[in-house]
């Protein structure tokens, strides 16, 4: 595990330079990948290879047609297309912390069921936030006006608990992406099922709880929606509605949550059934 950590040390050194120097993070969200990518690592190669699939994956998402879905998302979302800390722990952190819990030198006694569980766990983490990450990114760009679960009004693109069909399908697939490749690195089926559900029940969590609870606030000077404080035509903004305080990275905590319990369960079942 050692030899792994300071391998994956060394990797997300120069990845989070990298991604700094791009402007995919900023100093924050660059030291926070590298605790992320390292303990990734030392967990086993392949929880390595997936985060750096997710953030990959991501990153060139994001870049795609950067400036239309900067255009269409400007005034709606909190932050914009550079990485902060917070951000990177909420995706990635439980991730990180369940890979590396289901593989220390602690887990050799552990029952083989144990095992399964965290691998499963691990896996739903991460497919977890790939597929709200692809969801997001590909869903942005679509034709149509994405719709709010809460109404199922159209809202402005970039709105937190809206669908749209292309983002859907982008979900779907992110979740079935993380699967294949658990697959293609000689994983169990019970880690991949784990991936599929957890990305699957992790997504949908985190349009769930965007709709529901995340806070939402109102620009009086333009009567729209957004999630900032200060709107960008200079104007103060007022809470709308949600739990006060409630941002996009505490929903994104959640969506890790709910894709590692799914993945787990699922897992554990798969396992079970044979």
């Amino acid at each position: 595990m050692i030899e792994r950590a300071l391998v994956g040390l060394g990797i997300a050194l120069v990845i989070a330079f990298g991604a700094h120097r791009a402007g995919s993070l900023d100093r924050s969200g660059a030291s926070a990948a590298v605790v992320v990518g390292t303990a990734s690592m030392a967990a086993g190669w392949t929880w390595g290879v997936l985060l750096l699939l997710f953030f990959g994956t991501g990153t060139a998402l994001s870049r795609w047609r950067a400036r239309e879905k900067a255009a269409r998302t400007g005034g709606v979302v909190a932050k914009g297309g550079t990485r902060d800390a917070a951000q990177v722990l909420a995706n990635g952190g439980l991730y990180a912390a369940t890979a590396l819990a289901g593989a220390g030198p602690w887990a050799l006694d552990w029952p083989a069921s144990w095992t399964v569980a965290w691998s499963g766990a691990a896996a739903g983490a991460i497919a977890a936030a790939t597929a709200d990450t692809w969801a997001t990114e590909i869903g942005t760009l679509a034709r149509g006006a994405p719709r709010s679960l809460r109404g199922w009004r159209p809202v402005p693109a970039g709105t937190s608990g809206a669908v749209s069909t292309p983002g859907t399908l982008a979900m779907l697939g992110g979740a079935a992406f993380i699967a294949l490749a658990l697959v293609l690195a000689g994983r169990t089926r019970d880690a991949a099922l784990g991936a599929l559900a957890g990305g699957i029940a992790g997504a949908m969590a985190d349009t769930l709880a965007g709709a529901a609870v995340q806070e939402r606030r109102w620009c009086p000077e333009c009567a729209v929606g957004t999630e900032r404080a200060e709107h960008d035509c200079g104007a103060r903004t007022e809470r709308a509605g949600g739990v006060p305080g409630l941002g996009n990275d505490a929903v994104n905590v959640l969506c890790g949550a709910v894709g590692a319990v799914a993945g787990a369960l699922a897992a554990l079942a798969a396992a079970r059934t044979g």
